[in-house]
């Protein structure tokens, strides 16, 4: 149950978001600009990027985020471990008392033990469901509100496009950094999380 996998997936959400903020009009006829300040974009351009990894890094709510579902995750882990040691130990406890027990309550007993490990796998298994249910509602929560800001941020700006660029991401093999504008948009995030 451990949320680092999760965490790919939200950084692919992330990426996809900056993908999908760009304005209606797909037009591309923006001109480079020859600096290397991520502030000094000029509104001329018409693509920029957001470095995905750092966004998730940087983005307060995101940090957040991962702070209350690593701390779930570590309850209901800790609560499964405790019950399957409750559950050894009855077994353990049976196994100790088997050869003195008559028949008919060996019989009962393994039976009602049986019912308690598939009652023990099945509360994993809902467990297990019901955190990624919520990793899955959280990581829409903070889809939607990188998508929301960088809709009205490209807007703002006369972005026609905003891409997302994350190391290892086959899609954007190079971007110049003069187009990068992370740190404007993290410190936009983390204003609008404040509030």
């Amino acid at each position: 149950m451990k949320t680092t996998l999760k965490l790919s997936s939200i950084a692919t959400a992330v990426a996809l978001v900056s993908v999908m903020a760009s304005c209606q009009n797909k037009d591309d006829k923006g001109t480079t600009a020859k600096t290397t300040d991520a502030a000094a974009v000029s509104n001329s351009e018409k693509i920029v990027y957001v470095n995905s990894d750092s966004l998730l890094t940087k983005y307060q709510y995101f940090k957040d985020l991962k702070v209350k579902l690593d701390g779930k995750s570590k309850t209901a882990q800790s609560d499964l471990v405790s019950k399957q040691d409750a559950f050894k130990r009855e077994v353990a406890q049976y196994q100790q008392q088997a050869n003195t027990l008559p028949a008919d309550q060996r019989a009962a007993t393994e039976e009602r033990l049986a019912r308690k490990q598939q009652e023990l796998q099945a509360y994993s298994q809902n467990a297990g469901a019901a955190l990624q249910n919520e990793q899955a509602a959280e990581n829409e929560k903070l889809y939607d509100k990188v998508a929301d800001y960088l809709k009205v941020y490209a807007k703002k700006k006369g972005y026609k496009m905003v891409l997302g660029y994350s190391k290892g991401n086959g899609t954007i093999l190079f971007a110049d950094e003069s187009l990068d504008v992370t740190s404007e948009v993290i410190v936009g995030l983390n204003e609008a999380y404040k509030k």
